[in-house]
C-alpha cells in the first residue's frame, strides 16, 4: 500500500508538471531545434513566403464582325527560386464566345476557363493561347475586353524549410568571414566588461543603501529607474546626451574648456589619448556601449547583493569590530566572502543576457563605430542581406560559445556556489 500511494503521488507529479514542461518545449527548446534546423538550410529570406505562379492576361486578336477571332494568350511564370508542385488557374470569358481551339491542360466550362499545368520549375515560364469565335451576341454585349476580369491562380510547393537539402556550406561563410573573429573579440569585451561593470556598480550600491538613513527607501527606489526604464526610451536619452552637436555632455565639456572640438561619443571607433607622454587609443563608441550597459543593469546585481547583506548575521560585523578591523578589513574578510555565492551567481546570469544582447547597442549605435556584436551580426545576415540560414549558423555558433562558457564555468567554480 505505501509503495503504490508513492507510485500514485508520483504520477500525480508528473500529470502537474507536464504542462510546464510543453510550455518550456514550446518557448525554449522548439526554437532551439528550429534554429539548428535552419542552420544546415540554404535559407533565404524571401524562401518563407510561399512561391506563386504569376499569370499575365494578353489581348492579341479582337474581332471586329461576328464570326472573327478572339485570340487570349495567358502567361504563366515562375518567378521565384523555388519549384511549384501544381499550378492551376481560372478565369471567366466574355460573353457571346465560343472556344475554338483551347491549350492543352485547359477547357472551357460555361463561361469560364479551367487551366492544370502541373509542376512549375524555378524561372520557367510558359504561353497559352486560346482561340475564341465571336458571335452577335459578343457584340450586343459592347464587346466586352476579356481583361475585364483577373486570371484566379492556386498554386502548391512544399516548404523550402522541409524540401531543401541539408548543407554544410554556412558554416564556412561564417568562420571565413573578415569580421568574424574581430567581432567575437568585441562581444567578450562588451560582455566581460559590461558584466563586471554591473555587478561592481551593484556591490557599490549596496553597500551604501544597506545601512539606515532618512530617505534610504526613497533612494532605493531611484536606483531601480535605470532597470525598469523602457530600453528604447533611456538609449534615446543617452544618444541625445552624448550628440557631438546638441548633446548636453558635449555643451559642458566645450563650456569648462574640457575638449576643445565636439566629441562623437557613440561614432568614433578609436580616440587617442595622451597620458604621461603615452598614447593611448581608447575604442570609444565600444567603452560608451559598456558604460551604458553597466549603467543600465546594475539595479538588478544591487537587488540580489543588498538581499544577501540584509541576511547576513550581525554577530560577524560585531565581532569584527571587536577584533579591530577597519571598514576595508571587515568587507574584505567578513562581507566579501559570505558575498562569493551570489556574486558568483550574478556573473552567470549577467554573462549570458550580455551576450545575448541585442536591442542596447542596436539602439545606440547600430552596431557601427566598432561595436557589431554576434547578435547584431546575425541580425545583419538574417534581414539585412536576408540570408536566414547564414545568421541561423551564426546563431548556432553563438550557442556553442556560451555552451562552452558554461561547461568551463561549472568545472572551475568554487563548490558550492554555484
Amino acid at each position: 500500500m505505501p509503495r503504490s500511494l508513492k507510485a500514485r503521488e508520483a504520477r500525480l507529479a508528473f500529470y502537474m508538471l507536464l504542462p510546464t514542461f510543453l510550455i518550456v518545449v514550446l518557448i525554449v527548446i522548439f526554437p532551439v531545434i528550429a534554429d539548428f534546423w535552419i542552420s544546415f538550410k540554404d535559407i533565404k529570406l524571401g524562401d518563407l513566403r510561399p512561391p506563386r505562379a504569376a499569370v499575365v492576361e494578353r489581348v492579341e486578336a479582337r474581332p471586329r464582325a461576328p464570326g472573327d477571332p478572339l485570340v487570349v494568350a495567358y502567361r504563366v511564370e515562375n518567378r521565384s527560386k523555388n519549384p511549384i508542385q501544381a499550378v492551376r488557374f481560372s478565369d471567366a470569358l466574355p460573353p457571346g464566345v465560343r472556344p475554338v481551339s483551347v491549350p492543352p491542360g485547359c477547357q472551357v466550362t460555361g463561361d469560364r476557363l479551367f487551366c492544370r499545368l502541373g509542376a512549375l520549375p524555378p524561372g520557367t515560364r510558359r504561353v497559352l493561347r486560346l482561340r475564341l469565335e465571336a458571335t452577335a451576341a459578343y457584340f450586343q454585349a459592347g464587346r466586352p475586353n476579356p481583361r475585364r476580369t483577373r486570371p484566379q491562380a492556386v498554386t502548391r510547393a512544399a516548404n523550402p524549410l522541409l524540401s531543401k537539402p541539408f548543407t554544410l556550406a554556412n558554416f564556412p561563410k561564417v568562420f571565413h568571414d573578415p569580421e568574424f573573429w574581430p567581432m567575437l573579440w568585441v562581444t567578450l569585451a562588451y560582455t566581460i566588461f559590461g558584466t563586471g561593470l554591473s555587478i561592481l556598480l551593484g556591490l557599490f550600491a549596496a553597500q551604501l543603501l544597506v545601512v539606515r538613513f532618512a530617505g534610504r527607501n526613497l533612494l532605493r527606489g531611484v536606483f531601480l529607474f535605470p532597470y525598469v526604464a523602457p530600453v528604447i526610451a533611456v538609449a534615446f536619452v543617452w544618444v541625445f546626451l552624448l550628440d557631438p552637436f546638441a548633446g548636453t555632455v558635449n555643451a559642458l565639456l566645450l563650456k569648462y574648456g574640457l575638449a576643445h572640438n565636439p566629441i562623437p561619443f557613440l561614432s568614433q571607433r578609436v580616440w587617442p589619448v595622451h597620458l604621461l607622454g603615452l598614447e593611448l587609443r581608447i575604442p570609444l563608441a565600444l567603452t560608451m556601449v559598456i558604460l551604458f550597459e553597466g549603467w543600465r543593469y546594475f539595479p538588478f546585481a544591487f537587488l540580489f547583493i543588498l538581499a544577501r547583506m540584509q541576511a547576513m548575521p550581525a554577530e560577524l560585523f560585531e565581532a569584527a569590530r571587536v577584533d579591530g578591523a577597519g571598514v576595508w578589513a571587515t568587507f574584505r574578510f567578513v562581507t566579501l566572502p559570505q558575498l562569493l555565492g551570489i556574486l558568483a551567481t550574478l556573473f552567470l546570469l549577467r554573462f549570458i543576457w550580455t551576450f545575448n544582447k541585442f536591442d542596447d547597442i542596436f539602439l545606440l549605435t547600430g552596431g557601427a563605430a566598432g561595436t557589431e556584436t554576434i547578435t547584431i551580426k546575425v541580425y545583419d545576415y538574417a534581414f539585412a542581406r536576408a540570408d536566414l540560414g547564414l545568421g541561423a549558423a551564426l546563431a548556432v555558433v553563438l550557442f556553442f560559445i556560451l555552451a562552452l562558457f558554461l561547461t568551463v564555468y561549472f568545472r572551475y567554480a568554487p563548490k558550492g556556489e554555484v
